[in-house]
């Protein structure tokens, strides 16, 4: 009985479609073309299709050099440029991943050991930095993640504050799956894009499963400016989430965080106002301990029993000021997003 269903498993080598959307990717983008051509799965069952937003550098020069297919797409958004890659292949999988990554050989293999159940819908993976530079370094490590990861293999049901989501740049779908939900909506061009369908597939009765086995290298950002520019993106992507109802488990998710927060920061500001007109300095100094020193302190430590692992001692001091400038971009791109029109 085991020798059978272990042949059985053997056979399932479904054809399995890579999608890449991109646009101005010239710097990143060879090295991801060369991790995806020493793919280790049977070369017959592999399509590689790069989808370009019309590139204004040299993307399209460089993909024209590689045994992929090269797609244009013209509209705005990743979502666009996903659409238009499942709409030109074949595969009964389709597996997404960006132009800033690269993927080790057995990446394909460790996505399609997850679908055997036809009850799978999804599979999300995870994302490591690529180089080895500062502040890929504190994108890995640091407490509030800049691209979500997880350690455990999961099944669930639905994603939701607590469960996990895939990212973008290492997501998987049964092309079935996404058949049923009608493909990526087009008028999300920010972030969080993964989340929106994810729920929807879920909502038809599939699974999603999160392995940390199936793994992706990211280039991260390399300076500050590009983290904030990142993190302002990302508050823009979950302002454009709470403007949409019909993800439900998505906007309560996002509401009730964005609700604690300021909630939290309206108390303490008023708490604070208050102290200062009636001049009680001695209050406001503990308030000042409560709300933001002791916290801060609280992830100092935090940070210090990683560094004594790493040996970087220097994100003892650095990442929480990090974070706290990526918390102000993050809301900043929430709140604009919300009050436009």
């Amino acid at each position: 009985m085991r020798q059978e269903k272990v042949k059985k498993e053997s056979e399932f080598e479904p054809v399995v479609s890579v999608i890449v959307p991109v646009l101005n990717g010239e710097a990143t983008i060879e090295a991801l073309l060369e991790s995806l051509l020493k793919i280790d799965y049977p070369k017959e069952k592999i399509e590689i299709a790069i989808v370009d937003g019309n590139s204004t550098d040299k993307t399209r020069d460089i993909v024209a050099k590689y045994p992929v297919k090269l797609l244009i797409e013209k509209r705005e958004g990743p979502n666009a440029a996903r659409n238009t890659g499942i709409k030109h292949t074949n595969g009964e999988i389709i597996a997404f991943t960006d132009s800033d990554c690269a993927v080790p050989k057995n990446w394909v293999k460790k996505i399609v050991e997850n679908f055997r159940e036809s009850k799978i819908g999804c599979v999300g993976g995870d994302v490591k930095g690529l180089n080895n530079d500062f502040f890929s370094k504190y994108a890995d490590n640091s407490i509030f993640p800049m691209i979500r990861t997880f350690e455990k293999r999961k099944e669930l049901d639905s994603i939701g504050p607590l469960e996990g989501c895939p990212v973008g740049c290492n997501m998987s779908f049964r092309r079935e799956a996404l058949k049923d939900v009608g493909g990526f909506d087009e008028s999300i061009r920010y972030s969080f894009e993964e989340d929106e369908i994810i729920e929807r597939i879920c909502r038809t009765g599939y699974k999603l499963i999160l392995d940390s086995q199936v793994l992706v290298w990211h280039k991260h950002r390399s300076n500050l400016r590009d983290v904030l520019k990142q993190s302002f993106k990302y508050g823009k992507g979950t302002g454009s989430l709470l403007k949409r109802p019909k993800n439900q488990k998505l906007v309560r998710r996002w509401f009730f965080i964005n609700l604690l927060g300021l909630l939290q920061a309206a108390l303490t500001i008023g708490f604070v106002v208050f102290l200062i007109m009636t001049a009680k300095w001695e209050i406001l100094f503990l308030v000042f301990l409560a709300t933001i020193l002791l916290p801060l302190l609280g992830i100092m430590t935090l940070y210090a029993h990683k560094a004594l692992k790493s040996k970087e001692y220097k994100s003892i001091l650095v990442y929480p000021f990090i974070d706290f400038l990526r918390a102000l971009a993050f809301f900043s791109g929430e709140i604009i997003n919300l009050l436009s029109i």
